[in-house]
């Protein structure tokens, strides 16, 4: 074929045009063959798995952690295990808050019933390294109104052993005794409270995604049998990853966090393909297809878009496995697991079940209710508009296009003005103020802060060892120890220096910083107490450094997250459209649709504007993985709905449609299924967000604004003005890479010419326009054929 280059750069559609070859048709055949030959047996056995998967999953999520967000190889991570194993009592995870009413703290009686608290908890197994107020008169452990004082102490092994030790310890010591009230605080109550709270939420979002999603599904499929089918999918997505991620916890550690994503996921993402998969076969059936045959048109056509659109997302999400924290690997799991259960189950369990329903798929159409009463023209009006579907939407892409300059410069300067609040971010841990204000822990920690000098969990640990060249030597000397401590406490910020507390070479000391544990005061305080000479080797840790080295290591690994990210998007949306500039487009426009996620999680949650109505504690700064978690999750959606967008437009563009035509058909025809997607899924992603949990809140009401965003003004607004400026110039390609996407590339049409495509240019082009309807469709012969 000969071509010509335009003065734009693009390259003009020769005269004659062969429709693509796609994947070889044997194998398309052997697949198709392979899902509906025996539909029983597919559904019997995927049943038998699924129930299998109940059993294996049962549990998971007792064996799940809260934390993960420190990096296992950083120094405040090793000087943590170190100062743990040398000093087990040295770091107290659990705080006795003690309430004298009007006695006091020194009061007799007060004084002799904590003694018997902090005895009780010492005697306590698990427990150790009880120390209280009483016991050593540490102003730190005395609040500054002298009406409260603390009993700290350890709870030794994991996060699961520690919160058995402290569901049974807990009972005994809180509430009144004698003169005095106790409530129970500290880092492992926060995780034990935050984790039951994320389960019982977890179930509450169910008990709303569900039956708020079937009815969408009923109102967008019209026949409640079809629209059971996405519920189906979505349900053996989220059994079958509980049992996965139940087998990964065998191995490693995961976050409880990422059971929130698996059921947003596998009802979101199995609800898009079984939409994209029931509404193909659906209107085969209507363009008088025989079942089989509209089964194996499904999955040629939007079977094989529904896997490109999976691979998209599992790409997205396979870049938190780059990151050492384990709380965004967990999510990388979990995610990778959902999409890939809920692509299998949409090419296999629905196809089958589809081969059995046959025209029964339409059956209960509950919309019939509505249509009742409906006569003369009305009806003529409402029948005319179901011959018509997506007119509505092929008239508004094209006014996008006539406007394209409008409407292109007006979405992108909105895009970047949402997304500037962002410029203002804040990193920091979680504490407790993620859990409700009622919550117990959060209660006690908040009193802590606000009436006591000093926070006993929230210090910064310095462990002293020798230097490595003097491992084998004696331990440091009392007065390099006296040295050392007077050029800690001689630092700003500093308010006291305890220690050194010493085991034969080894030592620490504890430094109590002034304002928030995590602060930037703090934070910057780390990297001062780095740097002090010392005549022995030091580590630092403590919260303010485990975030100093969670952010250094995030920034470590993010080029390559990103990297990875963007280059597997750009070669497979390469592989399916065979352009260049349209995969530099889609990742572009992609990004920009993050744009408004990114500027509510700072407007909203770091700056705590809406915080009494939605329900959350502002701590003036965002948890440091949660934007990388987002980012991953949000990309990887936004390529879904383009994935479903471009293929489209790419199968009338090969049909011999202009450019312009194309666009218009691509959105005409996906703009209506992907606005109910989205829909859809912005309900399960709000229903996630109402969690009581703030990093759950944020995660799930930031992706669901990220969703619409995505697709009722990026893929409804962006996509079809830039493509209409870009013109003809969006499908170059060099001819190395073209001839390479032709052997390779996958597309959804169908391999067969068609007339259009072997007519001169200007003659296809005019064919096309001559065949529309009034509507904008083309005649039903074509519209079956090109299907939706």
């Amino acid at each position: 074929m000969s071509e010509v280059n335009t003065p734009t750069g693009a390259t003009a559609r020769p005269a004659e045009r062969e429709a693509p070859s796609g994947p070889p048709a044997p194998a398309l055949g052997r697949w198709t063959r392979a899902v509906t030959a025996r539909p029983r047996l597919s559904l019997l056995v995927a049943l038998v798995l699924t129930a299998l998967a109940v059993f294996a999953g049962s549990g998971v999520a007792d064996r799940m952690g809260s934390g993960g967000w420190e990096d296992p190889s950083a120094e405040s991570t090793y000087a943590t295990s170190e100062v743990e194993r040398v000093f087990p009592a040295s770091q107290p995870n659990l705080i006795l808050f003690v309430d004298s009413g009007a006695r006091g703290v020194d009061d007799p009686a007060v004084a002799a019933e904590a003694g018997r608290l902090g005895e009780r908890l010492a005697a306590e197994p698990g427990v150790t390294g009880v120390g209280s107020y009483w016991g050593t008169k540490a102003p730190a452990l005395r609040s500054d109104d002298g009406g409260e004082a603390l009993i700290a102490a350890r709870i030794e092994g994991d996060e699961k052993t520690a919160s058995e030790t402290l569901d049974r310890i807990a009972p005994g010591l809180r509430g009144e005794h004698g003169p005095v009230e106790v409530s129970i605080g500290g880092p492992v109550a926060v995780q034990h409270e935050m984790t039951t709270t994320i389960q019982d939420d977890l179930l509450r979002a169910e008990l709303i995604a569900l039956p708020v999603t079937l009815v969408l599904l009923v109102m967008v499929f019209g026949s409640a049998v079809a629209a059971l089918l996405p519920l189906g999918v979505g349900i053996v997505a989220i059994l079958g990853t509980n049992a996965v991620l139940r087998g990964v916890t065998e191995f490693t550690d995961v976050s409880v966090f990422a059971q929130n994503l698996t059921t947003a996921l596998g009802l979101g993402l199995a609800i898009d393909y079984a939409l994209f998969i029931v509404r193909r076969f659906r209107e085969e059936l209507d363009s008088g297809s025989e079942v089989r045959d509209a089964v194996g048109v499904t999955l040629r056509t939007a079977g094989r878009t529904v896997l490109f659109s999976a691979l998209t997302v599992a790409v997205s999400l396979a870049a938190m496995l780059v990151f050492p924290q384990y709380f965004l690997r967990s999510f990388a799991y979990a995610g990778i697991a959902v999409v890939l259960l809920a692509a299998g189950a949409a090419l296999i369990l629905l196809p089958a079940a589809l081969m059995l329903l046959g025209h029964r798929v339409n059956a209960l159409d509950l919309r019939r209710l509505f249509r009742r009463g409906k006569t003369g023209a009305a009806g003529a009006r409402a029948e005319g508009a179901a011959a018509e579907p997506g007119a509505r939407w092929g008239r508004f892409a094209g006014l996008v296009m006539r406007r394209a300059p409008l409407f292109a410069f007006t979405t992108v300067g909105a895009l970047v003005l949402l997304g500037l609040p962002f410029l203002g971010v804040k990193f920091g841990t979680p504490d407790d103020r993620q859990l409700p204000s009622g919550a117990e822990s959060h209660v006690v920690q908040q009193q802590i802060r606000d009436g006591f000098a000093g926070s006993p969990t929230g210090t910064l640990e310095i462990l002293a060892e020798p230097a490595a060249k003097d491992a084998a030597g004696p331990a440091p000397t009392a007065e390099q120890y006296a040295q050392y401590r007077d050029r800690v406490a001689a630092l700003p910020g500093v308010v006291r220096v305890d220690g050194p507390v010493t085991s034969g070479s080894v030592g620490y000391f504890s430094v109590v910083p002034e304002g928030e544990a995590v602060g930037e005061q703090a934070q910057r305080l780390v990297h001062e107490l780095r740097d002090v000479p010392a005549p022995f080797d030091t580590s630092v840790t403590g919260r303010a450094a485990v975030l100093e080295d969670s952010k250094a290591a995030i920034a470590d690994k993010l080029p390559l997250a990103l990297g990875i990210v963007v280059v597997v998007t750009l070669f497979l949306v390469f592989l399916l459209t065979g352009s260049v500039l349209i995969p530099l487009q889609a990742v572009v426009l992609n990004g920009l649709s993050l744009t408004a996620m990114f500027g509510a999680l700072v407007w909203v949650f770091q700056d705590g504007n809406l915080s009494g109505l939605l329900s959350f504690t502002s701590t003036g700064d965002i948890e440091t993985t949660l934007p990388v978690l987002m980012f991953c999750i949000a990309f990887g959606l936004s390529m879904d709905y383009g994935v479903f967008l471009l293929s489209r437009i790419k199968e009338e563009y090969d049909r011999g449609a202009s450019h312009e035509r194309a666009v218009r058909f691509g959105l005409q025809r996906t703009g209506g299924l992907i606005t109910a997607a989205a829909v859809i899924l912005a309900v399960v992603m709000v229903a996630i967000g109402t969690s009581r949990v703030t990093n759950t809140k944020m995660l799930g009401l930031g992706i669901a604004l990220a969703v619409l965003m995505d697709a009722m003004v990026v893929r409804s607004l962006l996509v079809p003005s830039v493509m209409k400026l870009m013109g003809a110039a969006s499908w170059w390609a060099p001819g190395p890479l073209r001839r390479f996407h032709e052997r390779f590339g996958l597309s959804e049409g169908e391999s067969q010419p068609i007339a259009a495509a072997t007519a001169p240019e200007g003659a296809a082009d005019q064919g096309a326009r001559g065949a529309e309807a009034p509507g904008g469709e083309r005649p039903s012969e074509d519209r079956d054929r090109a299907g939706v």
